[in-house]
């Protein structure tokens, strides 16, 4: 079972794999931006580790679903952010909140970033029929 430090490391990275994104450290807290605006505020320490995103299509979910939710204080919960906290015995669902952190990123990120981040991934190739 991964420690929570290795699951920040984890989703750091992540993050930080999107185009023109970078770390910054207001308040003591990590903040992923893209283009200057932040897409995710992570911390950690011994005994917590926890998350803020912005989710404009599974923010609903997320918080009816999980356990582990809730809207960001401050009232950006208003504005769509949610906040995902795990402890020293939680296992964060890392594949839950990769999606998250995507979801945030495209919601925060200039639409000509996305667009240019879409037109690079490589396309399915088509499988024609045998005839």
């Amino acid at each position: 079972m991964a420690t929570l430090k290795q699951a920040f490391d984890r989703l750091r990275t992540f993050a930080l794999r999107y185009p023109e994104s970078s770390e910054d450290h207001p308040w003591g807290e990590t903040a992923i931006k893209v283009k200057g605006k932040t897409f995710v505020f992570m911390g950690v320490d011994k005994e917590r580790l926890g998350l803020s995103l912005k989710l404009p299509h599974s923010r609903e979910f997320a918080l009816e679903m999980h356990a582990f939710t809730k809207p960001t204080p401050y009232g950006l919960g208003k504005s769509g952010w949610v906040t995902a906290e795990f402890f020293a015995k939680d296992r964060p669902p890392l594949d839950i909140l990769e999606a998250w952190i995507d979801e945030s990123f495209r919601a925060i990120a200039p639409k000509k970033v996305v667009a240019a981040m879409d037109e690079k991934k490589p396309r399915p190739k088509k499988i024609l029929p045998r005839a």
